[in-house]
């Protein structure tokens, strides 16, 4: 089957082949026959060391498609199923599950360490377990989760990630309270879905922070009340909020640089909420003084920080009722051979969402 491999971290470019296997089937797996996969910025995080991940590898983790075979044990899918693919399914069993923090579950991450395919050369490795920039892929049972068959596989692939991390960052995370004010930093796709989110709760102002012009003006049509560029993002402080800064603060690029810059953006009392994910050896500074003196409250949103499947059910909810725009999301469609158009749109950032279609 065919694949888009990186073979070294640090390379900017995948190799599509078609002389790789998805390997691992058996008792409590499931074999998928990918259909549709987003791009996500932690693709190219994982392809440039900045996200740990063994290689060579598959890159993807935002997918959708249908079941083809199931292992012994597995009955919540049969074949002809369609699914979503979690990349970080719960166990059920562990003390963050137990306490119903299946977000912080790391059963997930354990299968990280396991190859998913393999190639003549040796073993390849599937992106946080998973790899759906190929035509196939085997996966934990909890990875494979049923969706109703009007869900779209382009619109399913994005519920898998990207708008579920946004939207969630917002509804369970922040929990944002109905007329205040809120600033996102970063408006690629999980930001697009964060305004959404903020929008749902009420919030009376949402300004939209991107170095990217047709970022900006997409945030507009979503949800956003205004949007700035980064340089213009203390004059609407300034604006909106008399200078004391806003409620909510969204960072959403996954850098300690643009984590400060909503820190200081947020208001005394407010909140910032970290959805960006970043490199090890990026560190944020804070004095003790501020942390005591601001009590700003500073809250890691790790995958919309709530049940990742009632998330799911929520948002397929939300999408048929008209509440959320996910069609929009998607600005650009290439097929897996054009993958590195792809990867040229992600870092441009001309696109919100890319779907590779399979």
């Amino acid at each position: 089957m065919r694949a888009a491999i990186q073979h070294e971290i640090g390379q900017d470019k995948l190799e599509v082949l078609d002389d790789i296997e998805a390997v691992g089937f058996g008792p409590g797996k499931v074999r998928i026959r990918v259909r549709a996969t987003g791009l996500c910025h932690s693709d190219l995080s994982a392809m440039n060391g900045v996200l740990p991940q063994p290689a060579p590898f598959v890159p993807g983790h935002e997918g959708a498609g249908e079941v083809t075979e199931v292992g012994d044990g597995v009955t919540h899918v049969k074949p002809g199923d369609r699914v979503v693919v979690c990349w970080l399914p719960a166990c059920g069993l562990c003390p963050a599950c137990k306490r119903g923090q299946t977000e912080l579950c790391l059963a997930g991450f354990m299968n990280a360490g396991t190859p998913n395919f393999k190639r003549p050369g040796g073993d390849v490795f599937g992106f946080a377990g998973t790899g759906t920039f190929a035509e196939e892929v085997v996966v934990a049972a909890g990875c494979a989760v049923p969706i109703p068959d009007d869900v779209p596989f382009d619109i399913a692939a994005l519920i898998g990630c990207g708008v579920t991390t946004g939207l969630g960052a917002a509804l369970n995370t922040a929990d944002v309270e109905a007329g205040s004010s809120v600033a996102v930093i970063g408006c690629g796709g999980v930001g697009i879905s964060a305004i959404q989110g903020a929008r749902l709760k009420g919030a009376a102002e949402i300004v939209a922070v991107d170095p990217v012009a047709s970022r900006r003006e997409a945030a507009l049509r979503f949800g956003a009340t205004r949007a700035v560029a980064p340089d213009e993002l203390a004059d609407a402080k300034q604006s909106v909020t008399a200078g004391e800064g806003f409620d909510y603060v969204f960072e959403v690029v996954g850098r300690s640089a643009t984590a400060r810059t909503a820190y200081d953006h947020t208001r005394r009392g407010g909140t910032l909420v970290v959805v960006g994910a970043g490199a090890m050896d990026d560190h944020l500074q804070l004095n003790m003084f501020e942390l005591f003196f601001d009590e700003k409250r500073i809250l890691p949103s790790m995958y919309g920080g709530g049940d990742v499947l009632r998330s799911y059910e929520r948002t397929i909810a939300l999408w048929r009722a008209g509440r959320i725009d996910l069609e929009g999301l998607i600005t650009h469609r290439v097929p897996l051979a054009e993958i590195n158009e792809a990867l040229d749109q992600m870092r441009s950032g001309t696109a919100l969402r890319t779907c590779i279609e399979i």
